[in-house]
């Protein structure tokens, strides 16, 4: 089972690199963040026609929303408002595989804002508080099969960032959001499915700002997407992919697909 992680950016306005996407890799999940349109406007029809029939969206006006897609059959959906901001930040769905039902959360986590202040910078403080719910949230799903996707918005080991010294201070790799990441992680014994295979030694992005006129050559990004799956899962996972060459197409997202495959 192939699952790919994509904060899209504006599923409307990407649709092309959607279908390319789908066309030349195949996967049989696709997990969308920041598709910033309304469940009646979400491209549905034109997602159908190439095989993904089974469509789950949580989506808001110009902002926000996540979405799954799938060509193979998932089994209803929920979407949490976390912390009642009335934001579209999350949704999940079951999948039934012969190792036994397995959750499936898509998360597209606060940014933050620019300042690393809780106090005077409310986006900060929500995305604080956002990650706080995603740990009691887990911690409560001991035992269960899980896999979480998306853009969390957090660089957190030092070679997921272009210069760790630079960094430290800037919203998406500073020690607080880290740590709270790394609380999620443990709490029911997440693997970052990733750095299974790439070492934490080597760099490894998924985001470069769109104010890089050359982004991948000059390679000062981050890594905000990640797919974890829980520890029971582990021996199943057989391949991970980045698809960097979605950051320099024709009107790219500023992040690119990332992709799990599992042998279940």
């Amino acid at each position: 089972m192939k699952i790919i992680s994509w904060n899209v950016n504006s599923v409307r306005i990407r649709i092309h690199l959607l279908k390319d996407l789908i066309q030349k890799k195949s996967p049989d999940i696709i997990c969308l963040q920041e598709i910033k349109v309304e469940e009646f406007l979400f491209p549905k029809e034109e997602i159908s026609k190439l095989g993904y029939n089974f469509i789950e969206i949580s989506g808001e006006k110009s902002y926000n929303g996540v979405a799954i897609i799938s060509k193979i059959p998932i089994h209803g959906s929920s979407a949490i408002d976390i912390l009642n901001y009335g934001h579209k930040r999350h949704i999940s769905t079951t999948i039934d595989t012969k190792v036994g039902k397995i959750d499936l959360h898509n998360f597209y986590v606060p940014a933050g804002g620019d300042i690393a202040d809780p106090i005077t910078n409310n986006k900060f403080d929500h995305k604080l508080k956002f990650l706080d719910w995603m740990n009691e949230f887990f911690s409560q799903q001991k035992q269960k099969k899980i896999i979480i996707v998306g853009d969390f918005n957090i660089a957190p080991l030092p070679n997921d960032v272009w210069s760790h010294k630079q960094l430290i201070d800037v919203v998406s790799h500073t020690p607080i959001e880290v740590e709270k990441l790394n609380k999620i992680k443990s709490s029911i014994e997440f693997i970052d499915t990733h750095r299974q295979f790439i070492s934490e030694h080597d760099k490894l992005y998924s985001w470069w700002s769109y104010r890089a006129l050359d982004p991948v050559k000059s390679n000062r990004g981050r890594r905000l997407d990640h797919i974890w799956a829980t520890s029971n899962l582990k021996n199943y996972l057989i391949k991970v992919q980045n698809h960097t060459e979605y950051r320099t197409m024709l009107n790219p997202s500023d992040h690119i697909p990332i992709e799990s495959e599992f042998n279940f």
